[in-house]
Formats: structure tokens, sequence, C-alpha cells
């Protein structure tokens, strides 16, 4: 299962009920995947959770992904 390397997010497993005459019917299992994305991290980056991938090119989710760019922004 694909994961996250700064927040650890992993995918889930989720099931839904659908009404089907006054009985509730069960349907497939769906897997749901975090949205990774590739960003390269730069080389100047401050926080301990992105140390370790300074200057790599590395799948993060969206949301990590947003943040490093607003940490960057904030640097300048």
């Amino acid at each position: 299962m694909p994961k996250c390397p700064i927040c650890q997010k992993r995918g889930i497993l989720s099931g839904r009920f659908k009404k089907l005459k006054a009985r509730y019917n069960p349907t497939e299992k769906i897997k749901k995947k975090p949205n990774l994305q590739w960003v390269t991290v730069p080389l100047n980056v401050s926080h301990k959770k992105w140390q370790p991938f300074k200057g790599k090119r590395i799948k993060v989710c969206a949301k990590c992904k947003k943040a490093l760019k607003k940490k960057i922004l904030k640097q300048k």
C-alpha cells in the first residue's frame, strides 16, 4: 500500500451500504489511496521532517506538498 514518507498517510479500505427495497445491501469494498505526487525537496529546507530528503525527489501526499511550498515561500 502506498504511503507518504512525511506524514505516514496510508490508504484505507472502506465499504458502502445501499438501501434496496427497505433493506441495506452491502456492496463491494473500496480501497482509497492517498494522493501521492512527485516533489523535489530543496537543499535549504529547515523543517526536521524534511531533513532526510534534502535534494531528493520523493512522492508525498498533496497536503505535505502544499505545506512544503508554503514553508519555502515563507523563507524567502
